[in-house]
């Protein structure tokens, strides 16, 4: 079993610039202008430096993190907490959105039931990998103990471990977790200093009024716990999620380990900040899919210095956004590997 606390002080990776420059030097070598595929250009260089080899996307593997919150019982969300093990099951039946877009993608999936309310039966294809009956209601008591906390960051950190082991390019992990925005908005607002209106949005669909109240809850809980939020491992226990707790142990393990990451929406990136103010460095580490429909986003990715590469208002989590953006990914790759260059094409100077 891993040592929690020499894991968690390993930093992050190096890229490798060599590999970046060699990129660098191939895409100004391919026929056509420089510069003229814009983004997908930058995306291949990018890769290139965090494989330290040719960009490739063609191994992606997908976790999904399922857990349920205690905050619930502040009645934060238009749905009931039972969706949490419907979709479960929905995920595995290969009826979900994620389960559908891997099959696309050809990417292996794994879902991980990390703290559903209530025990599930066994489900071909889930990870019972429960740790306690959803967390404790952060409105008054920290949601999780140091135990738990540590023991979800650890889920994360050994399914990279196991994705890495089966030759993974790409790492992506996705959320389910009914109430996951408002534990998600409450993080953001502790570690970016910025008032719960400024972060709490609809999540599954809440109408304004609903926003407020979620708004009041978070700042009520933030109020509750202001003398102990003092560091990014205690503003995850005090107000995340076992799931948000699994995907920051998958983010950190990714960025100790060298493997790159596409992060999807409003709760991988507030994952994404928490484990760059655990390890700073790990930010580089991670490629950013889409700019969710839910506001607090915004917020977030400017302090993550984040440029999503589309914006198509999609609001789902569970790993959506970061999928539909591994096409353009694959793109990126087989323009820089497949495109001949002037001298393969015998085209006498380059193109300015």
């Amino acid at each position: 079993m891993i040592d929690f606390t020499q894991w968690l002080t390993l930093p992050a990776r190096t890229l490798d610039q060599n590999a970046g420059d060699a990129a660098l030097t191939r895409q100004s070598q391919l026929t056509k202008p420089a510069g003229s595929l814009g983004q997908l250009e930058q995306l291949a260089v990018k890769l290139a430096a965090l494989q330290g080899t040719t960009p490739q996307a063609d191994h992606v593997h997908i976790t999904v993190y399922a857990a349920d919150h205690g905050v619930m019982a502040e009645n934060i969300s238009a749905y009931p907490q039972s969706v949490t093990a419907a979709m479960i099951r929905n995920f595995a039946s290969g009826g979900a959105a994620i389960s559908v877009l891997a099959k696309h993608l050809d990417a292996s999936l794994d879902v991980i039931n990390v703290g559903t309310v209530s025990e599930l039966e066994e489900i071909k294809g889930v990870q019972d990998q429960r740790i306690a009956n959803g967390t404790a209601n952060f409105h008054q008591q920290a949601a999780m103990t140091e135990a738990e906390c540590n023991q979800a960051m650890l889920i994360g950190q050994h399914n990279v471990e196991c994705s890495l082991l089966n030759g993974t390019q790409i790492y992506i992990a996705g959320d389910m977790g009914i109430g996951n925005t408002t534990a998600a908005s409450a993080m953001a607002c502790a570690m970016l200093n910025l008032p719960a209106s400024q972060l709490a949005g609809p999540g599954t669909g809440l109408n304004a009024e609903g926003v407020s109240h979620k708004a009041t809850i978070i700042k009520e809980s933030l109020l509750l716990h202001k003398n102990h939020l003092d560091s990014p491992l205690a503003i995850l226990r005090y107000l995340g999620g076992f799931e948000i707790a699994a995907m920051v142990g998958s983010y950190l393990h990714c960025a100790k380990s060298g493997l790159p990451v596409v992060i999807d929406g409003f709760i991988s990136s507030v994952a994404a900040l928490s484990a760059e103010q655990i390890c700073p460095g790990s930010r580089q580490w991670f490629l950013f899919s889409h700019h969710s429909a839910e506001p607090g986003h915004s917020k977030v990715l400017q302090a993550l210095e984040a440029q999503p590469l589309v914006n198509f208002k999609m609001r789902l989590g569970e790993a959506s956004g970061a999928a539909v953006a591994i096409p353009i990914l694959r793109m990126a790759c087989a323009l820089h590997n497949q495109m001949a260059t002037f001298e393969e094409a015998a085209i006498a100077g380059a193109i300015n």
